[in-house]
């Protein structure tokens, strides 16, 4: 799904929830609960389904990954 904002500026991308859940690797049962727990921005449509903006997410991918520890390496 993408929307047109301002006149000139770049269409942005939305997400559903399966998408959202293949990118962290997650069930989509733990992106609807992240959403209730206020982990997650998202848009409502006018239909009611919650959509999730592409480049909002990737940020929150590339902060979870920052924050993880590296796994050690076993010999």
């Amino acid at each position: 799904m993408t929307t047109t904002g301002a006149r000139g500026a770049t269409p942005r991308q939305y997400l559903t929830r399966s998408d959202v859940a293949r990118l962290f690797e997650v069930s989509p049962a733990t992106v609807a609960r992240w959403t209730r727990e206020g982990k997650l921005p998202f848009v409502l449509t006018l239909g009611g389904q919650r959509r999730y903006a592409r480049d909002q997410i990737a940020a929150l991918i590339e902060r979870s990954r920052e924050s993880r520890p590296e796994e050690p390496v076993r010999h």
